[in-house]
């Protein structure tokens, strides 16, 4: 198996001329879409995400190795067969882990920290957990499983985090309408952004659209509907430490202080944000529901 390069540490100079650039096209166009906490805030947050990425892609790695050295079906080689499969099978895997990282509160709060900025450029895309590497990775175990080798599935990762890179702009309205059609595109991505109630948990899509479309998440992005960037909840603050753990506090303060059942205390890892023990929570499928009711006409 060859031994393939980190290809994000080589794209982080593509990345700062692509901010620069996308500055320079907003500005002309006057769309206010960067202030400097904002975009610091983010790459901040981008610069510890691949510090912490030294240490979890050795638990990555291993978790994939060990699965991939006891367990395999199969072998698959490094051939562009192989690269073709294992272009749809991430692609599943990511939906599915960005999904679920919507609807499990456990997940939600390491990922919680990518719908932070109430801001919508490319450094937005650099707003990334600190926290998820560890342990959003068994989405992709059964990927070893059937005979993908780690670096392939690693390198696969990688060019998806890479795609998903210029998806966050408002600088690009549209692609052409097959593109829209089967590719995740900016206008896809911002719906997915948006705390607006209609946009809340749709769009997980990591490179391919069609996942969404084909099971029952896709919302394509409204004229009459401006997208409303952030949480429903906005933390207001630009402090990475923060940003990154915010909501973990809250997840453990809400599953272990208080007077609950443990079933309750469970149901917080599990269920999705939102919801509370007391009935009086609110989850995106309520909000959405009611927002529904209130635009019927």
């Amino acid at each position: 198996m060859p031994d393939f390069p980190n290809i994000i540490l080589f794209a982080i100079p593509f990345f700062v001329l692509a901010m620069l650039l996308e500055l320079y096209v907003t500005i002309k166009r006057n769309i206010e879409t960067y202030t400097t906490k904002d975009a610091f805030a983010s790459i901040a947050m981008g610069l510890g995400n691949v510090f912490l990425g030294f240490f979890s892609k050795v638990l990555v790695f291993g978790a994939l190795y060990y699965v991939y050295q006891h367990f395999r079906f199969f072998e698959i080689p490094a051939a562009w067969w192989s690269f073709l499969l294992i272009f749809f099978a991430d692609d599943f895997s990511y939906y599915w882990f960005h999904r679920i990282s919507h609807k499990s509160r456990l997940f939600w709060a390491s990922h919680v920290v990518h719908h932070s900025s109430q801001r919508y450029n490319l450094s937005t895309a650099l707003r990334q957990t600190w926290s998820g590497g560890f342990y959003s990775f068994i989405f992709w175990l059964w990927m070893p499983l059937v005979g993908f080798h780690p670096e392939m599935i690693l390198l696969q990762m990688s060019i998806s985090l890479l795609y998903q890179f210029w998806i966050h702009t408002e600088a690009i309205q549209k692609m052409p309408r097959w593109f829209e059609a089967i590719m995740n595109t900016p206008s896809h991505h911002r719906v997915h952004h948006g705390s607006n109630p209609i946009y809340l948990d749709r769009n997980h899509a990591g490179i391919l659209i069609i996942w969404d479309k084909m099971f029952g998440t896709f919302q394509p992005e409204l004229e009459e509907e401006k997208v409303i960037y952030g949480l429903t909840e906005n933390i207001k603050t630009y402090n990475p430490i923060i940003i990154a753990f915010h909501e973990w506090i809250a997840l453990f303060k809400d599953s272990f202080t208080g007077r609950k059942s443990i079933s309750s205390r469970l149901k917080y890892l599990i269920n999705p944000p939102g919801w509370k023990h007391d009935g009086t929570g609110k989850d995106s499928d309520k909000l959405r529901e009611e927002w529904l009711k209130e635009n019927s006409n």
